[in-house]
């Protein structure tokens, strides 16, 4: 049986990942702060050494947007380095290479990090996920009316493929970087924060709104998108369907 270390188990890719796995038949290790078997905080590091020995691969899907990725992940790859992990899973973000924002400059950092470890490895940039545009915008849509960045488009794919993605990569070989995963359609944010206001019922004005920024500037050149990896099926609205039936 293929034991996996799923890091990030609790959230909502990891989690997914993690129920992937088992339901092909993997022995999985879920990796979080709070698991009641591999109880790891990875800003420290301490008890990863039990966590990775004898694991056949490590899909790396901890992240913490306020910062310190690249840390966790220095503990990673040495006590990998030193179980002799075969393989290492990590998962990216279409546009850490042209898209100016701490966050994505920290990912990017960990991207080499990985290819210069000599762990073999396998590194996935996807667009952003449907949950991320549904925060951005219910955040939002608190307000009297709904702001959004003016001239500003995504490609929100489905976490659950995503998931999909990452079980069948750690089942095969290294690969290093691989094609960008993005989502069927490439939408304007005011389009997807009306589809929202549709599909809640509320009714709210959405506003665009122009921003100052290099990072503004780069997402409104599209530097986070990958049409030509439009690999993704489900859709915003089917996205939102299907929650509203598992809230409903």
């Amino acid at each position: 049986m293929t034991t996996i270390l799923v890091t990030g188990a609790t959230g909502t890719l990891g989690r997914q990942v993690a129920e992937r796995l088992r339901g092909q038949g993997a022995d999985v290790r879920g990796l979080s702060r709070r698991s009641p078997s591999y109880a790891v905080d990875l800003r420290d590091g301490r008890g990863l050494d039990a966590a990775v020995d004898g694991v056949d691969a490590i899909i790396h899907c901890a992240s913490a947007p306020r910062g310190g990725d690249d840390r966790a992940a220095g503990f990673l790859i040495e006590a990998a380095k030193r179980a002799r992990v075969p393989h290492l899973v990590y998962i990216s973000i279409v546009g850490v290479d042209r898209v100016p924002l701490g966050y994505y400059t920290v990912k990017h950092r960990v991207e080499r990090m990985i290819e210069d470890s000599g762990i073999g490895a396998t590194i996935q940039r996807t667009t952003q996920f449907h949950d991320l545009v549904l925060s951005v915008v219910s955040g939002a849509a608190k307000l009297p009316v709904l702001p959004v960045p003016a001239g500003v488009s995504v490609q929100p794919v489905d976490s659950g493929e995503v998931a999909g993605r990452l079980a069948a990569l750690a089942a095969g070989a290294p690969a290093g970087r691989v094609p960008d995963m993005g989502g069927p359609e490439v939408r304007e944010l005011t389009g997807l924060a009306a589809a929202y206001l549709r599909a809640t019922g509320r009714k709210r004005r959405v506003v665009p709104v122009l921003l100052a920024g290099k990072a503004y500037a780069a997402y409104r050149s599209g530097g986070h998108l990958s049409p030509e990896h439009a690999v993704g099926t489900v859709t915003f609205e089917e996205f939102l369907a299907r929650r509203h039936r598992r809230t409903g």
